[in-house]
């Protein structure tokens, strides 16, 4: 018998989970969230409720928002249950279970009025979003905003009614200037290197197009502090469902599944108040970059490494990738010749100690998190967590032998068939785009690395290409798992 959760339903649910340790109807609106995703729920909601749970911060609820016409299926089942969601925390020994109550409402997406005039709200002080590394309309391999998109042209023809999460932001900050409201913070929890700095790009680079006295006002009045953000947090099924109506009894329509261990790093730029976060474990820093390369570069590199070739060997689940001796001898070899040496140093931190810890992560069994996960987007992900280490060795003269073989088995990837001939199913927003480049490297590998926008200057090196393209061959000629032996054993 299982319960279906809900506020009602929470005394009876708590026997098997934590349920919030306040008093929800006391909470009131000081944060607006765009993308109310699983990552969202998992992490940012969860420091939320932790400090909720100490009696402080119940000013800082969540007023959730979307873009998108998919965040309206979110929206509506959340709703169902009175905007809380079930958060499972799983380690290979054991699981638990807690229900967060921190959102208290969600926007209906595509109605900009009320966004705005949630925006606009002066008890709403900071702005938060989620949307993905795609999301931000900058450049691959430039990290430039770009006002050409067509997304971005529209909403500077019509900032009354805008459609991009940049454009509601904006629009909101316009409405609060008009007022004489102090202008709120703009905070992204998106894994992008300088992701405040690139979410300013965004926000002022759109008022210009308005007006570049507007952007100037922006960049002057307006905080975008710079995060890192960190748990692995895998896609809901209908697996992740049946494990919680099974192992807790809680019937939940889009419940949580991550693993126990969470990290954020901020800068402490907050003009307008923020909530004592520190208290439930967030770090404040002067800095964020150290943490953020550390993070981006190693473990989001590291998923890049293992995720291609675990895909092209038919390999379903992150942890069954990790139990095959060949990929993760790939991953570390990798991760310890070619990623950590070029990483800065961090504070208080010993990078190959952060690189075991990242292996335990990945090998988690509870996890279910998937290698078709890891694969997506590589269009926009690959130009932020492996170009760049590839770049930096290649501008010194190191070898690249090892990263050139991940951008190989991208590519090989991107054909669309696995090694044993399955058809990879499209897993990209640029699909098209690089399975047609794919099948032209097949023969010319140069062809490749001819996307400009992904591998900017790294396409001109001449080690990295010659190496990229011995990888490739080799991936045609022989497959993955004879590829990976040549490359282990220093012949490749």
């Amino acid at each position: 018998m299982t319960i279906k959760l809900s506020t009602a339903a929470l005394p009876a649910i708590a026997a098997t989970a934590t349920t919030p340790g306040y008093d929800r109807a006391g909470l009131t609106a000081g944060i607006v969230h765009f993308g109310v995703g699983n990552f969202h729920r998992a992490h940012q909601a969860v420091y939320l409720d932790d400090l909720f749970a100490t009696g402080e911060g119940h000013d800082w609820a969540i007023v959730g928002a979307g873009v998108r016409e998919a965040d309206e299926a979110m929206r509506l089942k959340l709703m169902e249950q009175n905007w809380l969601t079930t958060v499972v925390e799983q380690e290979a020994e054991s699981s638990s279970a807690r229900v967060t109550g921190v959102m208290i409402d969600y926007l209906q997406p595509g109605d900009s009025a009320a966004v705005i005039a949630s925006l606009t709200d002066p008890a709403v002080r900071i702005v938060s979003l989620t949307i993905t590394e795609g999301g931000y309309y900058i450049n691959p391999a430039s990290q430039a905003f770009d006002p050409k998109h067509p997304d971005i042209v529209y909403d500077a023809e019509h900032i009354a009614a805008p459609r991009t999460a940049f454009g509601l932001i904006l629009a909101g900050l316009l409405a609060r200037r008009a007022l004489g409201i102090a202008p709120f913070t703009v905070m992204s929890c998106d894994n992008i290197p300088g992701n405040g700095h690139v979410t300013q790009n965004a926000v002022a680079g759109l008022a210009a197009l308005l007006d570049p006295a507007l952007a100037d006002w922006v960049n002057a009045n307006v905080a975008f502090p710079n995060g890192m953000v960190d748990r692995i947090t895998p896609a809901t099924s209908d697996r992740e469902r049946t494990l919680l109506a099974n192992s807790f009894g809680i019937e939940d329509n889009w419940p949580v599944f991550c693993e126990r261990f969470r990290q954020w790093v901020l800068e402490d730029n907050f003009p307008s108040g923020r909530p004592a976060l520190e208290k439930v474990g967030v770090q404040f820093v002067p800095d964020v970059a150290p943490y953020e390369h550390m993070k981006i570069r190693i473990l989001n590199g590291g998923h890049a490494t293992i995720a291609y070739p675990a895909g092209l060997l038919d390999i379903h689940f992150v942890h069954e990738a990790m139990e095959d001796a060949q990929v993760r001898a790939f991953l570390a070899k990798v991760e310890r010749e070619e990623i950590i040496p070029v990483v800065p140093p961090v504070p208080d931190t010993n990078l190959d100690e952060y690189f075991a810890l990242c292996e335990t992560r990945f090998a988690n069994p509870k996890i279910g998190d998937t290698i078709r996960r890891l694969a997506l987007d590589g269009s926009n992900r690959q130009p932020k967590f492996i170009v760049p280490s590839a770049l930096d060795r290649a501008k010194a003269g190191q070898s690249v032998t090892g990263l050139a073989l991940v951008s190989a088995l991208w590519c090989r990837y991107c054909y669309g068939t696995t090694d044993s001939g399955a058809v990879i199913e499209p897993n990209d927003p640029s699909w098209d785009r690089l399975t047609a480049q794919s099948r032209l490297a097949k023969d010319n590998p140069s062809q490749w690395l001819a996307m400009a926008d992904i591998y900017g200057d790294l396409a001109q090196n001449a080690a990295f290409a010659a190496a990229f393209a011995t990888a490739l061959n080799a991936l045609w000629a022989h497959g993955t798992r004879h590829t990976l032996d040549l490359y282990l054993n220093d012949t490749l």
